[in-house]
């Protein structure tokens, strides 16, 4: 017999085909909306849970979109250069767009630590993944034994040490 959430994983391996029309109708309201939007509530409950996140004080989900593709590189600004010689096109970053959108956020909620993210949907141009933010300075968070690691000193910034499991896969 399958649980819930076994359920939810099931519909979110292929969400342009299990979802269509409903999906499709959320990457459109998405555009629209702010490129950091708090949540109340994950989009993936199951994801967000195997990843640590607890429907408690403490807790905040953002959404946050990034475009797609590599960077652009700043170039040399001068005649007679050929441009395929300057390291501009082609250039992609050594860090997923999912640890670029984690630090993204961090920068953003300064007063908060990143524990994961998760991929929540793309379209042609941006692709948007859901962060899991904790309050180290929460009495709830502070009083959790699974959690409470977080508020302590050497966990400070942590995503912009590569700590989190998007900056691993990139080591």
């Amino acid at each position: 017999m399958k649980g819930m959430y076994q359920y939810i994983r099931n519909l979110w391996k292929s969400p342009k085909k299990n979802m269509k029309d409903n999906f499709k109708n959320k990457l459109l309201q998405w555009r629209k909306e702010e490129r950091f939007t708090r949540i109340e509530k994950p989009t993936r409950p199951d994801r967000a849970r195997a990843l640590g996140y607890k429907a408690k004080q403490g807790f905040i989900i953002v959404r946050a979109r990034i475009l797609r593709g590599g960077r652009d590189r700043p170039h040399y600004l001068r005649k007679a250069r050929k441009p395929s010689k300057a390291g501009v096109n082609r250039f992609t970053s050594k860090q997923s767009l999912q640890a670029i959108v984690e630090q993204r956020v961090a920068r953003k909620y300064t007063n908060l630590e990143v524990l994961n993210s998760y991929w929540v949907g793309e379209d042609g141009k941006c692709v948007w993944y859901e962060v899991i933010l904790v309050d180290p300075n929460h009495p709830v968070i502070k009083n959790d034994p699974k959690i409470k690691w977080i508020a302590d000193k050497q966990h400070r910034r942590r995503v912009f040490r590569g700590l989190t499991a998007a900056a691993k896969r990139a080591r």
